[in-house]
């Protein structure tokens, strides 16, 4: 498994740096993907039990509006997402009305289906505002270094050191040994990388950026294990070799590049 997960992170490295490195329509195309292919994920494990394999608009729709959000933060900026988000309710509830009478399970999806536009394009359309901003293309390169560092490190601590469940009701192979050291690497890699990229930025509140994005990630990683539980999936897909699915790679970074973005444009 690690070897895969190794072979398929390496192989998708130049291609990820490429397009963070060119920004603009193309690194907005690559999170419209990955947006897509994880709306899919999501409402394999979410919405489908719910559906009953039904054919549904409001899914459909939800897909659409995944795109709609993702063009509007890149097109327009922060305050259009908003008044996407209330548009895909009202619509939501229209096409509901239709269906109710006869399906009254419609309220659960369309539960559902709010849960994921906010889950999903909400947060990834972080990342766009973080791009498009001042130095955006250093804090993103700086935002995934640290998550994927404090991944890697979870992991392998965690399997070589780990003794202490950290949250088995939810995730029974993490531990406490494995959390702390995703949070140490985190720190360190926080740490090379505002010395060498960000060197204005000060020591006290680049220290509590490093911890407040860790914690994020992992709440992140924590927050999907909750959803394949509760779907009895042992991953989102078997798309990434070694890695499960795309919500697998970005469930960390989706809550992550929140935290990121408050601190990038309020606090430093």
């Amino acid at each position: 498994m690690h070897l895969k997960r190794w072979i398929t992170g390496l192989s998708a490295l130049p291609i990820l740096i490429y397009l963070i490195y060119q920004g603009g329509v193309l690194f907005n195309l690559l999170v419209s993907v990955a947006c897509l292919i994880s709306w899919w994920e999501y409402v394999r494990m979410v919405i489908a039990a719910a559906a009953k394999g039904r054919f549904n608009l409001i899914v459909v729709w939800g897909l659409f509006i995944s795109l709609v959000i993702i063009w509007a933060a890149y097109l327009v900026g922060p305050g259009i997402i908003m008044v996407v988000v209330a548009l895909n309710l009202l619509v939501a509830a229209f096409f509901s009305l239709f269906q109710f009478k006869s399906d009254s399970v419609i309220i659960e999806i369309i539960q559902k289906q709010i849960q994921g536009i906010i889950y999903i394009p909400v947060m990834l359309s972080f990342l766009i505002l973080i791009r498009n901003g001042p130095q955006g293309m250093t804090w993103i390169f700086f935002l995934l270094a640290i998550i994927f560092a404090g991944d890697i490190s979870a992991l392998y601590v965690g399997t070589t050191l780990g003794r202490h469940k950290l949250c088995p009701a939810v995730s029974p192979g993490k531990t406490i040994e494995g959390s702390l050291g995703g949070l140490a690497a985190n720190l360190l890699v926080g740490a090379i990388g505002k010395n060498f990229f960000l060197p204005q930025l000060p020591w006290g509140l680049s220290l509590l950026f490093f911890m407040g994005v860790g914690l994020a990630g992992q709440v992140g990683d924590l927050f999907e294990s909750e959803l394949k539980r509760v779907s009895n999936l042992k991953d989102s897909s078997g798309l990434l070799p070694g890695h499960g699915g795309f919500l697998d790679r970005i469930d960390a970074l989706l809550f992550a590049a929140p935290v990121a973005y408050i601190f990038i444009v309020l606090i430093f």
